[in-house]
């Protein structure tokens, strides 16, 4: 048998900025997780990460070791803490098998995956809520591994925004919303969703200036505690991004609600006035998407877990509202 671990090549992690450098399974660094003390534990966690590559091998087992495990009340074992391997085509890939603990006080486990002999993709959608210490992949010394294939020559989308930008409470890690739109338009992402700790931090949009993204998409409304609080921040949010990135792609949007309170709406109107104001500037490469259109006119209630977040449903609904906006997005940059 041999064996890779996570950071070997030719395996690779997409979803995590500056891995290639790093080697680390995290989404922020050290400096930023001590200036925002709340995002200690979630910006080490990875949601939206994909561990990837290519094999003939019939069979792989995939050990995965966790700092520690915690409980999780909207979301099962399955959603959070299991790993998802899918072979086969990134845009319409084939359900492999699932790797998972089998209660909260594991840690550490693994599970053999079987595929046809034959080269193809291999993607394993990482644990969504913990930290993971180390992941291990062991093979049949016959077997061989390559370079996964590549995504699109375009730069990743940045999606920062609540636990429904992290991908709660979709059913599994691959049906957030964000998931679907990068397997559709086979793009990279990275996802800075963080459960209810994303709070417009002046120390987040510097640290998101520094990574190399062709749309930034966000959406931090349920988290601000007031209309005041999304007053003083939304805005100047922004135009830190647009100083440091001053032709980036912006789509902002409001928050995906099945009903909106006259809070809501007040809420939207802030979030708008940040849109218009970039508008009036001159600003060409600023989108606006209404949270409230997400989930249609019909049957709105079935696109909620607890009416305020999506399910897969929802999710998915979510992604066909931004896919036309992005598409047209991404064909401009592709020119």
């Amino acid at each position: 048998m041999k064996s890779l671990h996570y950071y070997d090549e030719p395996l690779r992690v997409f979803g995590v900025p500056f891995f290639d450098e790093t080697k680390k399974l995290q989404r922020l660094p050290e400096d930023i997780r001590e200036k925002i003390p709340a995002l200690s534990f979630l910006g080490r966690r990875c949601p939206g990460a994909r561990l990837c590559f290519r094999t003939d091998a019939s069979e792989f087992t995939v050990k995965i070791r966790f700092e520690d495990m915690s409980l999780d009340m909207g979301m099962s074992i399955y959603s959070c803490q299991s790993a998802f391997v899918m072979v086969g085509d990134r845009k319409n890939p084939t359900f492999a098998g699932l790797v998972k603990p089998s209660g909260y006080d594991e840690k550490s486990f693994e599970k053999t995956i079987k595929k046809e002999p034959y080269m193809e993709d291999v993607i394993i959608f990482l644990p969504r809520n913990e930290v993971i210490e180390d992941i291990e992949i062991a093979f049949d010394d016959s077997a061989n591994i390559e370079k996964p294939t590549p995504y699109r020559d375009i730069k990743p989308i940045l999606y920062y925004g609540s636990s429904i930008t992290e991908g709660g409470h979709a059913s599994v890690p691959f049906n957030a919303y964000n998931s679907i739109l990068s397997s559709r338009l086979d793009v990279d992402y990275y996802n800075m969703g963080f459960s209810s700790s994303a709070m417009g931090e002046i120390e987040l949009a510097e640290y998101f200036c520094n990574i190399d993204m062709s749309v930034f998409v966000y959406d931090y409304d349920y988290n601000a505690p007031s209309v005041e609080h999304l007053r003083n921040t939304h805005e100047a949010f922004f135009s830190c991004i647009r100083e440091k990135k001053p032709n980036l792609p912006v789509i902002i949007m409001s928050k995906p609600a099945v009903q909106y309170t006259f809070d809501d709406k007040e809420r939207r109107s802030v979030i708008k006035d940040t849109y218009n104001n970039a508008l009036m500037q001159g600003d060409k490469n600023v989108y606006f998407i209404d949270g409230e259109t997400f989930f249609g006119d019909k049957e709105r209630f079935r696109c909620s877990l607890d009416n305020i977040h999506p399910n897969d449903v929802g999710m998915i609904k979510m992604a066909d509202t931004i896919e036309p906006l992005l598409k047209k997005i991404l064909k401009n940059i592709a020119k």
